[in-house]
């Protein structure tokens, strides 16, 4: 095991460090996403292929669905700020509800750049009345919580997100306008999160490498996921739900017929 050190240990909230073996100056910071099954942290292992570029990986989990937000967020903030001291550079890996903690905790980890997949802007439906998809949302603490307040507006980075996903286009929308440097990246029949034909044909190490470079570009991941989704059948079944739904009967079964052959 490299050097390992618990930055924060809370009940609900937890933080590791890992260093290479070499100096390093550049902080990578991951995010646990939402889980069907929450009530454990889970004894997570440091991404090997950022430590051998000479990044040190810092990973952060919440024990239940909260979106990083109790009453232990404001501890686990400072301490995320002391983590921070000694590099130059912070970039930022999140998905779902670890894109959002990316967000949330921005500020406090001093993040230069951040790759999202499909995360929230928030759950509060009096901000967005149709985000009803997490039944955590009933407790989501909206003072806590609010990226109008407590996001880091020069934020750059990328926001991955399946335009065909209306929820999380309007949360995508919703982070582009309270964070202008962060750029839009539209993985078409992506689903949710929008990576899951990188899932399908082993795009993601890829995706990681795109996100370990701290001038990442929306380009150059959307250029990722349209050379392999001709080849992902997950594409072609979502492409033909949306024609369906969208009244392309025809498109739709055309799709279809393409999902069937790749699954063979």
């Amino acid at each position: 095991m490299r050097d390992h050190r618990r930055v924060f240990d809370g009940d609900r909230l937890r933080a590791d460090l890992w260093l290479p073996d070499a100096m390093a100056r550049t902080l990578y910071v991951t995010f646990r996403q939402r889980i069907p099954d929450p009530g454990a942290f889970s004894d997570d292992r440091p991404v090997q292929q950022a430590l051998r570029k000479g990044l040190a990986h810092l990973h952060i989990q919440s024990r239940w669905n909260d979106w990083f937000l109790n009453d232990e967020t404001a501890a686990l903030e400072a301490a995320l700020g002391m983590a921070r001291d000694g590099f130059s550079t912070a970039l930022a890996l999140g998905y779902s509800m670890g894109g959002y903690g990316a967000l949330r905790l921005a500020r406090a980890l001093r993040l230069d750049q951040a790759i999202l997949i499909s995360p929230q802007f928030t759950l509060d439906r009096a901000v967005l009345p149709g985000e009803g998809r997490y039944p955590e949302g009933k407790d989501f603490d909206a003072r806590l919580g609010d990226l109008a307040v407590f996001a880091k507006p020069d934020l750059a980075g990328v926001v991955i997100f399946d335009p065909h996903r209306p929820l999380d286009r309007q949360h995508a929308d919703l982070i582009a306008r309270t964070m202008p440097r962060m750029a839009l990246a539209r993985f078409a029949f992506g689903g949710h999160p929008a990576t899951g034909v990188l899932r399908d044909l082993g795009g993601f190490r890829d995706l990681q490498d795109l996100s370990f470079a701290p001038d990442a570009r929306a380009g150059d991941l959307v250029a990722l996921h349209r050379g392999l989704r001709a080849r992902s059948g997950h594409y072609w079944q979502n492409r033909a739900t949306a024609c369906l739904k969208a009244g392309r009967p025809a498109a739709a079964a055309t799709a279809a017929r393409r999902a069937k052959a790749l699954s063979r």
